[in-house]
């Protein structure tokens, strides 16, 4: 009986610090030629703890609806708390009838600027600057959430934006890059910026019907989800005609184009060549990946 109190208690306390993520974070510090001090392994241990235990949202995640991420951090510089460096962070999702998961977010953010005590307390307030660090963490977790949530429904990471948005607000009150208009075309700013545009209001469209009208059918009508994939792709075109090689579209194809290729060039068959065309407008700088599709 005290056997299966102690699991059960186990089980409640595992369930209990299962928020919204199940998140990798590295920090690899090779660069400054000191990866081995303490100070790297302790600020990875409790990066980790803080972005999967913090409560990012009101919603209830079971175990298996924790949304998989990773956030590998590059430090190039540091001097005493100052750090420098750049962080990539990644999200996927599971596609509906198969063992597979999706890419969803993949952005290289260059200006990674902070300060770190070790040991210092980590607390995210959601409606004022509390540190670069925790600022551009919380950032990218909300744009994870966000762009998740689009992916599932219409519209569906709307309250996610408007948090990354307000991040942005008040960190651009601080002397750190990447917060502002003029921080450059691939910045924090520019890329909520961009989201939330009405330029650019295909590419949420996109999010919704390539993730659920499209990959989440292919298991029960491969054909039909292949068609919808390939229908979805074409609201680009007046997109990249307005705004040709924008931020957006490259972001999505960075993440999205290995896998592009792979369901174009298996399986039942569709209009090829509309589905090139598309992606040669679009994407140009992976031509060479729609050159392998072939059928």
């Amino acid at each position: 009986m005290r056997n299966i109190f102690y699991i059960l208690l186990l089980c409640f306390s595992i369930a209990s610090f299962s928020q919204e993520l199940n998140c990798n974070v590295v920090v690899n510090a090779q660069q400054t030629g000191n990866e081995n001090l303490t100070i790297f392994k302790n600020l990875e241990k409790q990066l980790t703890e803080f972005v999967n235990n913090t409560k990012w949202t009101n919603r209830t995640f079971e175990p298996q609806e924790l949304i998989d991420c990773s956030m590998v951090i590059t430090i190039t510089d540091y001097s005493g708390e100052a750090f420098q460096g750049s962080i990539q962070v990644q999200s996927s999702r599971p596609v509906y009838g198969s063992s597979f998961n999706t890419p969803i977010y993949n952005f290289n953010d260059r200006d990674f600027s902070f300060r770190y005590l070790e040991f210092q307390n980590l607390i995210y307030n959601p409606t004022q600057f509390s540190s670069n660090l925790i600022s551009v963490l919380a950032f990218h977790v909300n744009m994870v959430l966000a762009l998740d949530g689009d992916s599932f429904s219409k519209n569906g990471g709307d309250i996610y934006y408007k948090q990354a948005q307000t991040i942005v607000n008040y960190s651009q009150q601080e002397n750190f890059k990447g917060w502002k208009l003029e921080d450059g075309l691939q910045s924090r700013f520019a890329l909520i910026d961009n989201v939330l545009s009405p330029t650019f209001a295909a590419y949420r469209d996109v999010m919704y019907s390539y993730h659920r009208e499209g990959l989440d059918v292919m298991s029960e009508n491969a054909k039909k989800g292949k068609e919808e994939i390939a229908s979805s792709l074409k609201k680009f075109e007046a997109m990249n005609s307005r705004r040709p090689n924008s931020f957006l579209l490259r972001t999505f194809f960075d993440s999205k184009a290995e896998e592009i290729e792979q369901i174009f060039t298996d399986g039942p068959n569709v209009n090829i060549a509309s589905v090139k065309e598309t992606l040669q407008k679009v994407a140009p700088t992976h031509s060479s990946k729609w050159r392998n599709i072939k059928f």
